[in-house]
């Protein structure tokens, strides 16, 4: 009497020989996109600051990228941006701010008033890992920081990209949600998710808002 194969250990056999038709995977995942659930919000927490060894990153929050038409979303955060900035300025914290360079390089009278740049705060431009060609990671380790605080935009761009820089320079993070932002609810939501699920990312950064930062 002849035994036949389960289909489940033939389709393994296949994989593991390297014989499974690639247009089968790719069936699947494109067929699973629109079951899709989106994963529960994650939890926020109540930080209380460490000012001697915290700065704070303003990312990007200028008229060029940060505009009604394009941007709404982002000029919404504004008051959460301004509120923060209070908060830190009262604390002591050492702010550096981070501009863009396309269409043209930025400057700071391209800040947005209620993100707006004190005397003697540094800056630094690049695109989206603010880290690249730039001195940002000797302005913060002159200052003996260990943790920095984000804001900014967008949040799959610049805020996404310069937190993992900071992570893998030994940083610790903290974003406050309600102060980053992108084109899309769906945008902020999938870089929360990555922060806390991505490898190494999630061991060093902490999620907040801006009434929950002491």
């Amino acid at each position: 009497m002849k035994h036949k194969t389960p289909p489940f250990i033939l389709t393994s056999l296949l994989v593991i020989m390297g014989l499974m038709p690639d247009c089968l995977f790719a069936q699947g995942i494109i067929g699973e996109w629109s079951s899709v659930q989106p994963p529960a919000a994650p939890a926020l927490e109540s930080i209380t600051i460490e000012p001697e060894h915290t700065a704070l990153l303003v990312l990007d929050v200028t008229t060029h990228t940060c505009n009604m038409e394009v941007r709404p979303r982002c000029v919404a955060m504004l008051p959460k941006v301004k509120q923060l900035l209070a908060k830190t300025r009262a604390k002591g914290l050492f702010t550096v701010y981070a501009l863009g360079i396309l269409p043209t390089p930025g400057q700071p009278s391209d800040i947005w008033p209620e993100a707006g740049m004190l005397a003697g705060e540094p800056y630094v431009r690049s695109g989206p890992d603010k880290y690249l060609n730039t001195d940002l990671e000797k302005i913060l380790k002159d200052k003996g920081i260990q943790t920095v605080i984000v804001t900014g935009t967008a949040a799959h761009g610049a805020v996404l990209y310069t937190i993992g820089g900071s992570v893998f320079r030994g940083l610790k993070v903290i974003v406050p949600v309600d102060a980053v932002s992108a084109e899309s609810t769906y945008a902020e939501q999938y870089t929360l998710w990555h922060l806390k699920n991505a490898p190494r990312m999630a061991a060093g950064v902490r999620l907040t808002s801006v009434d929950q930062l002491h």
